[in-house]
């Protein structure tokens, strides 16, 4: 075991050329850029981040706040001199640092705006943190006057093996009786976008649904195998091209196609990567070949095993849970599940006040804006936040004790409205944290 052990950690060790995590910390640089300004120019800093009164922010994580206006503001031009420190390898690390944890921050803001590809960016901005990927074609090395054009290869296979964990559990996820069997959400979506030009038309049948969610399934599934195998990975990319092309046509699913087909270029040689940097740089010499290995510190590479095994762990946490998985939502986020259900839900509050024998009736809208609302209704835990915001609101107002219960209504895949939330708990009592929500109604009752 020992030997075993010795010798894998020797190959990781191994000497790889940079020029594919160069190629990787460029592209990722610019697309986060390019993120920013989409999502500044959008106006969604505002509608997102300053002007909702009330926020939904994660268990554990209630002490990061807005920073308003101006402060997100500058908080995003923050993460944009980030993107391009990491783009053109200035700073790096501290580039790489600032990035996450400013992104990872307004990330963590709001649950309402949770997608994977957010979780996505994040993860994989705090492995750029780890990685040497300003060695060589950067400002730093100019700035240094040296270039060094080896890094160790568990920094390039680090960002591989999180690629493969995104699609292969995406793929996993899909295995399920909804998505396989009767084709849903897709035969819900997409006869939507018959309007399209070219392959409209075909939108509108329901064997189109079945051929999208079987094919989807088997693409998330292998195409990381057929990455790196060397005689498919030309085909296998051009797939990735089309695949996410499509969705990006057919679905308001934001940067997330663009940025797996940039960030999938690191499955390809180190040759091919070189071959890009020559041309970019003709002139460049290079040092010679290193031989040797590197040598790594125990303490990053104890990290990485445990922080792989969590990857790999995550999205299993639901089976800690009873229930329906897509009703209860316990283990939903984090795990990789991507467009897996069309859930609508409806929602009204009832405020009592005990003491002075007060009972009214609040909307959701008349604190949340409508994304907020719409995503809180189909999910319990934000459910009970909202509950917590107007037990503490009217408790202050009327200073007394406060009841909170809630009317909810939700559907998964078009299956039937049915109650979602029980009327009769007083919401205003139970506390939040990752235990089984039993407030929750069975989903079959």
């Amino acid at each position: 075991m020992t030997v075993t052990n010795g010798l894998l950690t020797y190959r990781y060790n191994l000497p790889k050329h940079i020029a594919p995590l160069a190629t990787f910390r460029v592209a990722f640089g610019f697309m986060m850029l390019a993120s920013i300004i989409r999502f500044w120019t959008n106006g969604w800093i505002d509608k997102q981040y300053i002007e909702p009164e009330f926020y939904f922010p994660y268990y554990g994580f209630e002490w990061i706040k807005s920073w308003g206006d101006p402060g997100m503001y500058l908080l995003f031009a923050l993460m944009g001199f980030a993107a391009i420190g990491i783009a053109l390898g200035a700073f790096y690390r501290f580039s790489a640092t600032l990035f996450f944890l400013s992104f990872t921050y307004v990330e963590l803001i709001d649950k309402t705006n949770y997608l994977n590809h957010y979780y996505f960016v994040s993860i994989i901005a705090f492995l750029l943190i780890l990685v040497p990927a300003n060695k060589a074609y950067s400002i730093d090395a100019w700035r240094k006057k040296k270039q060094e054009f080896h890094v160790p290869a568990w920094s390039i296979h680090i960002i591989i093996l999180q690629l493969s964990i995104v699609y292969f559990f995406a793929g996993l996820a899909k295995l399920q009786s909804d998505w396989l069997l009767e084709a849903l959400p897709l035969k819900i979506w997409l006869p939507s976008r018959a309007d399209t030009p070219i392959i409209g038309f075909l939108l509108d049948y329901k064997w189109t649904a079945f051929i999208f969610s079987w094919f989807g399934a088997f693409y998330d599934l292998t195409i990381p195998f057929f990455l790196l195998w060397k005689r498919t990975r030309v085909v296998a990319y051009l797939t990735v091209i089309a695949f996410h092309f499509m969705t990006a046509a057919l679905f308001q699913i934001g940067m997330f196609p663009y940025i797996m087909v940039v960030s999938t270029l690191i499955f390809f040689s180190e040759d091919y990567h070189k071959k890009v940097w020559v041309k970019l740089f003709p002139k460049r010499e290079e040092e010679l070949p290193k031989s040797t290995a590197f040598n790594t510190p125990v303490i990053i590479k104890y990290f990485l095993v445990i922080y792989f095994s969590l990857q790999i762990l995550l999205p299993f946490r639901y089976i800690l849970y009873p229930g329906k998985l897509f009703w209860t939502e316990q283990g939903y986020r984090f795990s990789w599940r991507v467009m897996l259900m069309e859930k609508v839900g409806y929602s009204q509050f009832s405020v009592n006040i005990p003491e002075i024998n007060k009972s009214f009736e609040v909307l959701p809208s008349q604190y949340l804006t409508s994304v907020q609302e719409k995503m809180m209704n189909t999910q319990p835990d934000m459910l009970l936040q909202f509950a917590h915001f107007l037990r503490d609101k009217f408790q202050l107002k009327y200073n007394a004790e406060v009841e909170v219960f809630v009317e909810s209504y939700a559907t998964i895949n078009g299956k039937g409205s049915r109650p979602f939330i029980n009327p009769n708990v007083n919401l205003a009592t139970i506390k939040k944290g990752y235990q089984h929500k039993n407030w929750v109604l069975p989903y079959n009752q």
